[in-house]
């Protein structure tokens, strides 16, 4: 087994080469309430400590998402930083933020998920303050998760599950096709202009002026 470790000033990442599946499931029972996220690509291990700006920016998010469809009166299923992980193909990853939402009504009220007889969340949230070791995309690929929203601290970036296991960038989004991410980067770039409560009233306010009314 090699280990590899990054230091920067928002994150530490380690990578851990030659795990096996039962070591990273070991691993993900001894962690689950650590905060350490953990991607797993078999047989390399990803562990990383997100710091405060990247759990600001995670929660930031998803308060958008979370105001936007309550607003807009969207069914969605929040499933947070659930392990996404099939033995199959050795492979797991944990986004920041995942979300069901087209197929919010077959997974309703459910308690027990898993990816061997569910669907996989519509939309993944990654921010990415640091470079990952490990290429999340081919894991989610994989485990067909058909869309990924990358922020970097100051662009979001969205993709597309493509025909061919690739993900592409696209200007719009799928699984909210009305929305202009060029509007929700706006709204990033504001927060430190005022406090988050008004910050997210505006959100909410531009929510019912411009999404609403088109809807």
């Amino acid at each position: 087994m090699s280990t590899v470790l990054e230091t920067c000033q928002t994150e530490e990442r380690f990578l851990l080469n030659g795990i096996s599946w039962a070591t990273y499931e070991a691993l993900l029972a001894d962690l689950e309430h650590g905060g350490t996220r953990l991607t797993y690509d078999q047989g390399r291990l990803e562990l990383m400590s997100p710091s405060g700006h990247h759990e600001w920016f995670a929660e930031i998010i998803g308060q958008m998402i979370g105001t936007m469809t309550l607003e807009l009166d969207i069914p969605i299923r929040t499933t947070g930083s659930w392990t996404l992980k099939l033995e199959l193909t050795r492979r797991g990853v944990e986004a920041d933020k995942s979300y069901y939402v087209a197929n919010e009504p077959r997974v309703r009220g459910r308690r027990d998920l898993t990816l061997q007889r569910d669907p996989p969340p519509d939309l993944a949230v990654e921010v990415e303050i640091s470079r990952p070791w490990i290429d999340k995309a081919p894991i989610y690929a994989d485990l067909g998760v058909p869309e990924i929203w990358h922020y970097d601290g100051g662009r979001l970036r969205v993709e597309l599950l493509q025909q061919d296991g690739t993900y592409a960038e696209s200007p719009t989004s799928v699984a909210f096709p009305f929305l202009p991410i060029g509007k929700i980067e706006e709204f990033l770039d504001r927060l430190p202009e005022t406090d988050e409560t008004t910050w997210i009233r505006r959100f909410r306010d531009w929510v019912r002026d411009e999404l609403a009314r088109d809807r």
